[in-house]
């Protein structure tokens, strides 16, 4: 499939079209591209997902293709060398790609929804141009807003960001950063002024070349291993006034409008691992016979494939429909959450419950049922625990209705 071919797909979702789309299926354009990135994975990702996986694999041949066909920057603007597309567009690709593996799905939905989307829609025209543009076909970002101490608390880090002249000089630790050693820039937050609390958060695009900063250890973790986790130390990091990512002390309102965002992401990424989950379980109860027959008439099995079936393409919709809705200029929160958790949890109800249809192969790595299971339990976790997103759909629900 040529980048060409690739561009014109993804540029002819029509926005306009995609807000009134039935959510009982996709538009005619965002399937084309479905099958696109299917065709790719097929190909391209799921022969070597295993071995990626086994072997803490960075895809780096499976990046680059993805960036020459413009799967690196889908909701980038044109004009900036992007696709211009929809969360749609973004969710529908990354559910695909994390149906060959969740590893790269989590490489390509960060470095969308976290980094490129976020100087694109708050970079000024310079910051575009140096850290947008050269990072919409292959090259990666990193967003660092987590901390040892600061994970679903935000207000509470500690990385300092001090002005000296015309630079401000951050020092602190920054932790789960994915892509942290292969990504080319960062946006790193910090406070300019820790008695302001999140008032003070303040973003900020570094050079990952800038001395002073420098990446940990690779977490050896149990899922997504072909996408890689570090800590960034940052030791009197300078950084010019310029690089500020917006305004002093916008950085957390605007790090959580991007995280409702990145939860779509996700909760995409969680949909294309239990939809592999489910494959396996179906393709392995047609092959496998027990009583003299397959496993798939045995009403236990039916039942276990019905209720997997039910609660993804349940979450799906949600997925969809916060997709869709995360566009608008109004905040969606509860509706990410919502998609974040539902989606989330039937991953991880899916992969359980392939193993138990596949048995004792569910539970070897020749089979992928056990790598679907570890890669589906993070997605309960980053960009905001199940249970900090339920409150928030808690606080959501009591606004509407006091």
């Amino acid at each position: 499939m040529s980048s060409m071919k690739i561009q014109t797909i993804i540029k002819c979702c029509s926005k306009k079209f995609i807000r009134n789309f039935s959510l009982h299926r996709l538009p005619e354009e965002h399937s084309m591209l479905q099958k696109t990135c299917r065709d790719f994975v097929e190909a391209e990702l799921k022969p070597f997902a295993a071995k990626l996986d086994k072997e803490h694999i960075f895809p780096k041949d499976q990046i680059k293709k993805l960036g020459e066909l413009g799967l690196l920057s889908i909701n980038v603007s044109e004009k900036w060398g992007g696709a211009g597309q929809d969360s749609l567009a973004m969710a529908v690709a990354v559910e695909e790609i994390a149906r060959g593996c969740g590893g790269t799905a989590t490489i390509v939905s960060v470095h969308n929804c976290l980094f490129v989307n976020l100087i694109d829609r708050c970079g000024t025209d310079d910051q575009k141009e140096k850290f947008l543009r050269p990072f919409t076909s292959g090259t990666l970002g990193c967003f660092a807003l987590s901390e040892p101490g600061a994970g679903s608390d935000v207000g509470a880090i500690s990385t300092t960001a001090v002005l000296d002249g015309d630079s401000y000089v951050l020092n602190g630790t920054k932790s789960w950063v994915t892509s942290g050693t292969e990504g080319k820039a960062a946006i790193i937050f910090a406070t300019i002024d820790k008695k302001l609390k999140h008032k003070g958060i303040t973003g900020f695009i570094v050079p990952m070349t800038t001395e002073g900063l420098s990446c940990g250890k690779k977490e050896d973790k149990l899922g997504i291993r072909a996408s890689s986790t570090c800590n960034l130390i940052l030791e009197d990091v300078r950084v010019p006034k310029e690089n500020i990512l917006g305004k002093p002390g916008e950085g957390f309102k605007m790090a959580m409008i991007q995280l409702d965002k990145a939860r779509v992401g996700i909760a995409a990424q969680a949909l294309g691992i239990a939809q592999s989950a489910l494959d396996t379980a179906v393709d392995y109860s047609f092959q496998r016979k027990a009583f003299g027959q397959p496993i798939n008439n045995l009403q236990a099995v039916k039942l276990r494939l019905g209720e997997m079936a039910l609660k993804l393409e349940s979450a799906r919709l949600l997925v969809w429909r916060a997709a869709v809705l995360c566009d608008e200029p109004q905040r969606s929160t509860k509706e990410s959450s919502m998609a974040k958790v539902a989606a989330s949890e039937a991953a991880t109800f899916v992969s359980h419950s392939a193993i138990q249809i596949l048995g004792g192969m569910g539970y070897v790595a020749d089979m992928p049922a056990e790598r679907h299971y570890r890669d589906a339990r993070i997605t309960e976790i980053y960009a905001g625990v199940n249970d900090v997103q339920r409150q928030l759909i808690a606080d959501a629900i009591l606004k509407e209705n006091h």
